[in-house]
């Protein structure tokens, strides 16, 4: 889960404004930045993004006592890996573009 937490977090506090620097795409604030790497289809939905966001936040913040609801955010992470997985492929995608 911690993994999940800190791919998910990189990608959007370092890589995401970092892509759109190089492709020279204005997104000084956060909200322009995600609204850019949606329109540039590296992430498949704001909404999901979010999503992801809060889960990652809840794992961050909460230490499940019980095996249940540690099972739970086990399970969130591994069904959503894939979401993950296609963002940065598609950030590699991305940036293949702009660096040679």
């Amino acid at each position: 889960m911690k993994r999940f937490s800190a791919i998910q977090d990189f990608l959007g506090a370092k890589i995401f404004s970092l892509l759109l620097e190089v492709a020279g795409i204005d997104g000084s604030k956060m909200s322009e930045v995600l609204y850019n790497i949606e329109k540039e289809q590296i992430i498949d939905s704001l909404d999901n993004w979010i999503e992801l966001r809060e889960i990652r936040n809840e794992l961050e913040h909460d230490y499940p006592e019980e095996l249940k609801e540690a099972l739970e955010d086990l399970k969130f992470c591994i069904d959503n890996f894939h979401k993950i997985e296609s963002y940065y492929l598609n950030a590699l995608k991305f940036a293949k573009r702009y660096i040679k």
